[in-house]
């Protein structure tokens, strides 16, 4: 996967909406969805300009695709020595890639994009969900964090960049194990595909 990336690699960019969807202490995360056009008139058609259409990650297509903007503003303070990062704020802006069906679909089409759609959307917002709780966790640990005798904050640097890496790994593999699970045989991705072109 990317680095500071979530896939659903099924088999996704370019209207943007943006709009709050988490607070925190004194944060708020932001939402934009890019979407990209397919075309057909029946679910198979639309599936195979997902496949023709989506975009590339690695040798494959998706279906959708979540990611993330990230930035923080810290303020390390330096007293008697040694340093405290007395804050942190972050700016989280999840980025939802998702397709975009024609207007004019067959009504029974339609209907069956609809379910399609609202599935890959909750598909993503798991991941949403999963980068907005990494963010959390990296905002509890960093507040706070000291170290005695560390004039430049050198200390509390590379403590708070091993930390991140770790949370991020491990953002990552929750993203990895859920598409496992959502997306094999059986599961929901899976499901909702075989509905569309049957």
């Amino acid at each position: 996967m990317p680095d500071r990336s979530t896939i659903c690699a099924a088999l996704l960019a370019a209207a943007m909406i943006a709009m709050p969807v988490c607070a925190s202490a004194g944060w708020q995360a932001a939402e934009k969805v890019e979407t990209y056009a397919v075309q057909g008139a029946t679910g198979l058609e639309l599936y195979r300009s997902i496949g023709r259409n989506g975009p590339k990650l690695g040798p494959t297509r998706a279906i959708a695709y979540t990611t993330f903007d990230l930035k923080w503003s810290r303020d390390y303070r330096e007293s008697g020595g040694g340093c405290r990062l007395a804050s942190v704020k972050p700016w989280l802006t999840i980025i939802y890639k998702l397709p975009k069906a024609p207007a004019n679909l067959p009504a029974e089409t339609a209907a069956r994009w609809q379910r399609f759609f609202a599935g890959i959307q909750a598909h993503e917002r798991v991941h949403g969900d999963i980068i907005i709780e990494m963010v959390k966790k990296i905002e509890a640990f960093s507040t706070g964090l000291s170290a005695d005798n560390d004039p430049g904050c050198k200390k509390v640097r590379a403590t708070l960049q091993k930390r991140l890496g770790e949370l991020s790994n491990e953002q990552r593999q929750k993203s990895r194990d859920f598409d496992r699970a959502d997306l094999g045989p059986g599961g929901n991705v899976h499901r909702l595909v075989l509905e569309l072109v049957k």
